[in-house]
């Protein structure tokens, strides 16, 4: 026998039937009811997030940042995204750094010597996706692995923030070399106080291309 529409199911099918369509949250009412948010964008935005102390302004635009550094391949494709309508943004600068697989940030440290590996700018295409060619960052003390990204729409900052690995993901490229030089690193996502606030929004889905992986990723923004 099918049970009695009531009231509260039919709001609980239509909450479930918009989040399959994408049309927005459920908003849970005091009455321990739901119903569709009017207020609700179909985009989430992408958490702000450090710029920290290793980002140099002027960058090259171009999509190979490795300057030939050693490293498991990573090809990088980050979607920009307005977060109240969710349609692309064409054009817009997505300026990225990290370090290389020794845990090595070019302009500092041991990486003074050269201002340019593991960083550069591409624009976004109609479909609003930069590509990049990198290779799987390293580690270093106090921190997960992550990557530094910066949105620019016409000459605005709209977002900055830090993209992120699953660690079941990165154990297994650290079994090779050139990462495996540096066993047993030391902070991983749980452990990362800016991946608590809000690094499990900015994961990268990771799928094996080759002998590498791609990365893939939508940011939302607002465009000012």
């Amino acid at each position: 026998m099918d049970a009695p529409l009531t009231r509260g199911r039919l709001l609980r099918v239509a909450g479930g039937l918009a989040t399959a369509l994408g049309l927005g949250a459920v908003r849970s009412w005091p009455d321990g009811e739901s119903a569709l948010a009017a207020d609700t964008v179909t985009c989430v935005l992408t958490p702000e997030q450090t710029e920290g102390p290793y980002y140099i302004a002027g960058e090259k635009v171009r999509r190979n940042i490795t300057e030939g550094r050693a490293g498991t391949p990573l090809t990088l494709r980050l979607t920009v995204v307005d977060s109240r309508t969710c349609k692309p943004i064409k054009g817009a600068a997505v300026d990225i750094w990290h370090c290389d697989a020794s845990g090595t940030y070019s302009g500092f440290g041991a990486g003074r010597s050269s201002r340019t590996f593991m960083r550069g700018i591409q624009r976004t295409n109609a479909d609003g996706v930069a590509t990049f060619k990198t290779v799987y960052p390293g580690w270093y003390p106090g921190r997960t692995v992550h990557i530094h990204v910066k949105v620019h729409v016409r000459g605005n900052v709209v977002h900055t923030g830090q993209v992120y690995f699953s660690d079941r993901v990165t154990d297994a490229v650290y079994r090779r070399k050139p990462y495996s030089n540096r066993p047993n690193r030391e902070t991983r996502n749980a452990d990362d106080s800016l991946f608590r606030g809000g690094g499990k929004r900015s994961l990268l889905q990771l799928r094996r291309s080759g002998t590498g992986y791609v990365g893939s990723i939508r940011m939302g923004v607002r465009r000012s």
